[in-house]
């Protein structure tokens, strides 16, 4: 029986997936795919599945979830099942399939927050000064 263990990562979100042969189960975090919420990330974590077209049929995805906000953690989910769908296949078809439609599928994103400095509330913004 082959099992594929694979991580995917966005801003402070880190996304563990394990696939194993099945019949189509995704659950992220033991809640099924189809009931996640809110609708924007789930959409974005099954764009993933469609792709794939009859490979998500024939493999159970249990992926795991820890850090960030709910996008960011679907932006990770969507690495993990990508880059495992991927591997578990060993289908360079499917890999090109992902990074034509969307890169970060399988490369992920590496911007991250840029830290806050002193003279104002963020990064770039200053506070306001009034001299009159």
């Amino acid at each position: 029986m082959k099992i594929v263990h694979s991580v995917g990562k966005r801003k402070t979100a880190i996304a563990r997936a394990t696939i194993r042969p099945g019949v189509g189960r995704v659950r992220i975090n033991k809640i099924p795919v189809e009931i996640l919420e809110p609708e924007m990330a789930r959409l974005k974590i099954i764009e993933v599945l469609e792709l794939a077209g009859d490979v998500r049929n024939t493999v159970d995805i249990d992926v795991s979830v820890r850090g960030g906000g709910f996008m960011g953690q679907a932006e990770a989910v969507r690495t993990a099942i990508g880059r495992g769908l991927v591997e578990y296949t060993g289908d360079m078809k499917l890999k090109e399939a992902f990074m034509s439609y969307d890169r970060t599928i399988i490369k992920g994103d590496a911007r991250r927050a840029e830290p806050k400095k002193y003279g104002g509330r963020g990064a770039r913004a200053r506070f306001q000064k009034s001299y009159r």
